[in-house]
């Protein structure tokens, strides 16, 4: 029997990965989806746990044949996706699928699955605040920064397509706003 998704999506040091690791914490019968990209690992992310580290003539491979539910070129020649294996393989299990995707791909996969899918918006309480983040996190350089910021501005015109948009502006409250509404949609 299928499952249902939870959907988390944001921009880039907005805190999606941080209140998807709080969901996991928590008796929600969630299993993470791990998607498939074609960037380079960071720090310690390990292939098959943070993500399908695959080359980019593979993704192009896997969308010719159709098995993606969703992907996009997140940045130019960066892929991200998910895999229509990886969703099947966690209802199988009996469990609901988490999701931590970047925004256009939220949507996507919001449209595809409509009622059986809560997609949940993190926004962050200012672009000054999440550059902040991000440069706080130390993974881009100064470039890197500056696109990020530009794509947060675009993303965050698409939050109105999201179920609920919840702001971090102080994460204990986010968590537990996000854990709120994701407990009452799992239960309906």
């Amino acid at each position: 029997m299928d499952g249902r998704l939870v959907i988390i999506s944001a921009p880039s040091g907005a805190g999606k990965t941080t209140i998807v690791k709080f969901l996991l914490n928590k008796s929600l019968n969630l299993e993470f989806s791990v998607s498939a990209t074609t960037r380079e690992p960071r720090g310690n992310e390990k292939n098959g746990h943070d993500y399908y580290f695959i080359s980019a003539d593979d993704f192009r491979k896997k969308i010719e044949n159709g098995q993606f539910a969703e992907w996009e070129e997140v940045y130019e020649d960066q892929y991200y996706g998910t895999l229509r294996s990886e969703i099947e393989r966690i209802w199988k299990k009996g469990r609901n699928v988490l999701f931590d995707i970047d925004v256009k791909g939220g949507i996507h996969l919001k449209n595809i699955y409509g009622t059986k899918a809560i997609a949940i918006f993190i926004m962050p309480p200012s672009l000054k605040e999440l550059e902040k983040r991000l440069i706080s996190r130390a993974t881009d350089g100064s470039s890197g920064i500056k696109a990020r910021v530009s794509k947060a501005c675009q993303e965050i015109r698409l939050a109105d397509r999201f179920d609920s948009i919840v702001v971090n502006d102080n994460l204990d409250r986010a968590q537990e706003e996000v854990y709120s509404k994701v407990k009452s949609f799992l239960e309906s």
